[in-house]
């Protein structure tokens, strides 16, 4: 069961109990609490939610052993001992924000907590060894994120210009790849470099479909099926491609729309997604979908200009004034195409 490592630090300030830990969070940090309590009750469980990115959220029981495995295998991998300076500046509604306490609890760290908001480094000063950021966090950081050593983006999509901007920075940073069911991230990868790197004890292989199986030892070796579509480059390494969920079968021609977005990205100032929707002629039509109010654009030379081929320039294009999304700000394509259909 988890205790507090005695090197464990909040706000710079040493840590007796749980119960001095509650009351140093009562102003304003009710998620952090809230999960604190839960984290040290007497159930072997916490309760998490999925983000719903691909369907109704869903809540799920974790042992809360499997929460220290995975704290470790992160620490491992980063080489994060006791005593590492970390910043907690996202939500703890979410496991990410979750994990975040477990990692300092369980391995010591000193562990600066703020409000989670879209610019956590502005109001701040100090250097820091880790932290953890949503792709908006770390964008409006960017001239702030020198000043700590490793940082891991999640939580959603970072656009290709974007990550190819961080990478230029000096310090390590790495995106994720993760969901709750595998309690945060089970692979990261250096931003600029094409593969995910498992972190320790994850082993991967692929369905019949192309999709990622995971296996993680510490949830009672659980095989967790995917529907990501990935290429395997190594026994602990992989490609993400797509999702398979989202795959467009045009005229018989699969499309991977996430595949093609990449390549639109630099175009679009807009958030938008490729979709296909149900067509007599062609099965199914590809459609752009931008959340915006109809512009005056030649659509047709947006798309020659970055690079599409016939069979990837989608046949029209949709201005949806708001896009559905999910509760981690995650674009629910499937509820937001519906919206088209009807």
């Amino acid at each position: 069961m988890l205790t507090i490592h005695p090197q464990f630090k909040l706000n710079s300030q040493s840590v007796s109990s749980v119960k001095d830990l509650i009351v140093r969070l009562k102003n304003g940090f009710e998620a952090d609490v809230h999960f604190i309590q839960e984290l040290f009750d007497s159930s072997d469980r916490i309760i998490a939610h999925t983000s719903g990115s691909t369907g109704k959220p869903k809540k799920i029981k974790i042992p809360k052993k499997a929460l220290l495995k995975s704290a470790e295998a992160t620490g491992k991998y980063f080489d994060l001992p006791a005593g590492t300076k970390a910043l907690h500046c996202i939500s703890s509604q979410f496991i990410a924000g979750k994990m975040m306490w477990v990692r300092a609890l369980h391995l010591g760290w000193q562990l600066t907590l703020i409000q989670p908001n879209s610019d956590p480094m502005q109001d701040i000063g100090g250097n820091f060894d880790f932290a953890a950021m949503v792709p908006l966090q770390a964008q409006n950081s960017f001239s702030e994120l020198h000043r700590i050593g490793k940082v891991i983006i999640g939580g959603a999509a970072l656009e290709a210009s974007w990550e190819k901007k961080l990478a230029s920075l000096s310090n390590a940073i790495y995106q994720t790849y993760g969901m709750t069911e595998t309690i945060t991230h089970i692979a990261v990868k250096k931003l600029g470099q094409p593969a995910y790197h498992c972190l320790p004890q994850i082993q991967i292989e692929q369905d019949q479909r192309g999709c990622l199986v995971i296996h993680v030892p510490y949830l009672h070796d659980a095989k967790i099926i995917t529907n990501d579509l990935v290429s395997i480059t190594s026994p602990h390494t992989f490609i993400w491609l797509g999702r398979y969920d989202h795959v467009i079968n045009s005229g018989g021609i699969k499309l991977i729309p996430e595949d093609l977005e990449t390549k639109l990205q630099a175009f679009l100032p807009y958030p938008f997604f490729l979709a296909g929707i149900p067509n007599e002629q062609w099965g199914q039509k590809l459609v752009l979908l931008l959340e915006s109010e109809p512009i005056e654009e030649d659509f047709k030379v947006l798309f020659q200009k970055a690079g599409l081929t016939t069979f990837e320039t989608p046949k029209e294009v949709y201005f949806v004034s708001k896009f559905i999304y999910t509760s981690n700000n995650k674009i629910n394509r499937i509820d937001t195409i519906n919206i088209i259909n009807k």
